[in-house]
C-alpha cells in the first residue's frame, strides 16, 4: 500500500521540482501535499501509540515505511521528525509533552528535528558548545535537518562543566518562538534540507532527567539508525533496479549491455550489497520492535552495511547507465545524492565502525 502510494504521489518529477526549487516549493522546500497525505494514511503515526493519535502499529511497521519512504526519496521532512524527534519524545516525554506533541505528529501539523551537530565532525558530548541556564539556551546548532521548516527542535545542550556525559540535557524548543533564528544551507540534496539555528537565551523545556540527556541521545540515535538503514536499502533496491531495467533494455554492439561481462559483475556486486544490508537491516528491525539488549549493536550493524549498500549501489547505477548517467535528465543523479547525505545524517561511517567495536568489546568483556 505503502509502495503504491508513493509511487503515485511522490514520482521522480516530484523530487526534481523540490531540488530544483520551482513553485510551489521555492517557498516551502518539501512537499506540503504528500506531506498532509502521509498524515491521512497514517503512515506518519504508525509507531505513535493510539491515545496520542497515533496508529499504535508499531516500529516493524515503521520500518516498512521506511523502506518506501527511501524507494521513493520523498521530499518530506520523514526522518527529522519521525525518527528522532518522535522517538525522543516517546522515550523521554512527559505525559504532558506526548499528549502537546506527539498527536500533532501524526496528524502531519507538525515538524519536528534534532539539533545535536555545531559544526563538521560526529556525535560527542564533548562538542556540545550550547549552553542551558534557567530553561533558556543560547548558542548555534549546524546543521540541523530540516532546521529551516521544522516547529519545534529536541536540542542537546550543556547543563554543567565536568567534561562528562552527564553535563548534556535535552530540551524542547518551539522554532517559532523569541531568540530562534533560522537560515537554510546549500545542501547536495535541497529535497532533505539543512538549516544553521542559532539560540538567543530562547524559551526551553527540559525533556527528560537533566543529567540523562546524552543517555537518551543515544539511545534515539541507535533506533534512528536502523530505521535511516530501512530508508537507505529501500533507496539501495531501488538504485539496482535501475541499473538492471537500463542494462536489459539498451543496445550495444547488437547485444544488450546486460549480456556482457564486466556489466553482470556490477550488478551482481550490486545485488550483495544490498541483500547483505537488509540482512543487517531484519535483525535490526528485530532489536528495534522488541526493545532487545542486542539494539546497540544491532543499530551500529544495520547503519554500516546500510550506508555502503546505498553509496555502493547509488554510484554503480551511474555507471551502468555510461555517458547517460552522468546527465541531469536521467534519475540516477537523485538517488546518488540522497546516498550521500543520508551517510552524514547521523554521523559518519567511521562513526558508527567504531561505535559498532566498541559496543562489542563491552559485550565481551562483560
Amino acid at each position: 500500500q505503502a509502495r503504491r502510494y508513493l509511487a503515485e504521489h511522490s514520482p521522480p518529477k516530484a523530487v526534481r521540482a523540490v531540488l530544483e526549487g520551482k513553485p510551489p516549493y521555492d517557498k516551502a522546500p518539501y512537499d506540503k501535499a504528500l506531506w498532509k497525505g502521509l498524515a491521512e494514511m497514517g503512515f506518519l503515526g504508525v509507531a505513535i501509540p493510539e491515545e496520542f493519535g497515533g496508529a499504535g502499529a508499531g516500529h516493524l511497521e515503521l520500518c516498512v515505511i521506511a523502506e518506501e519512504m527511501g524507494r521513493a526519496l520523498a521530499p518530506v521532512p520523514f526522518s527529522s521528525t519521525i525518527y528522532l524527534a518522535a522517538e525522543a519524545i516517546m522515550l523521554a516525554g512527559s505525559a504532558e509533552q506526548k499528549a502537546k506533541w506527539l498527536p500533532k505528529i501524526a496528524s502531519g501539523e507538525a515538524i519536528g528535528t534534532l539539533a545535536l551537530f555545531e559544526g563538521v565532525g560526529n556525535p560527542s558530548h564533548k562538542a556540545i558548545k550550547v549552553s542551558a541556564s534557567q530553561s533558556a539556551l543560547s548558542g548555534t546548532k549546524t546543521p540541523v535537518a530540516d532546521g529551516a521548516i521544522a516547529d519545534f527542535a529536541i536540542v542537546a545542550a550543556r547543563t554543567g562543566s565536568t567534561g562528562r556525559e552527564t553535563d548534556i540535557g535535552l530540551f524542547v524548543v518551539d522554532l517559532n518562538g523569541e531568540g530562534v533564528t533560522r537560515k537554510a544551507l546549500a545542501n547536495l540534496d535541497q529535497a532533505h534540507g539543512q538549516a544553521v539555528i542559532t539560540f538567543d537565551r530562547a524559551k526551553a523545556e527540559p525533556l527528560g532527567a537533566a543529567n540523562e540527556g546524552w543517555s537518551i541521545l543515544t539511545r534515539v540515535l541507535d533506533r534512528a539508525a536502523v530505521l535511516m538503514a530501512f530508508e537507505q536499502v529501500g533507496g539501495a533496491d531501488r538504485a539496482l533496479e535501475m541499473g538492471r531495467d537500463y542494462a536489459l533494455d539498451r543496445i550495444a554492439f547488437g547485444r544488450q549491455i546486460g549480456s556482457f561481462q564486466a556489466v553482470k559483475h556490477i550488478l551482481a556486486d550490486m545485488y550483495v550489497s544490498a541483500t547483505l544490508a537488509r540482512s543487517n537491516c531484519y535483525y535490526g528491525a528485530w532489536a528495534l520492535s522488541t526493545d532487545a539488549a542486542e539494539l546497540p549493536e544491532a543499530a551500529a550493524t544495520a547503519r554500516i552495511s546500510a550506508t555502503q549498500a546505498f553509496q555502493h549501489c547509488s554510484k554503480n547505477n551511474i555507471q551502468v547507465h555510461g555517458g547517460m548517467g552522468f546527465t541531469w535528465e536521467f534519475d540516477c543523479h537523485l538517488y546518488y545524492r540522497r546516498a550521500n547525505v543520508l551517510a552524514l545524517s547521523l554521523g559518519s561511517l567511521s562513526y558508527w565502525e567504531n561505535q559498532l567495536i566498541d559496543r562489542l568489546r563491552f559485550k565481551n568483556a562483560s
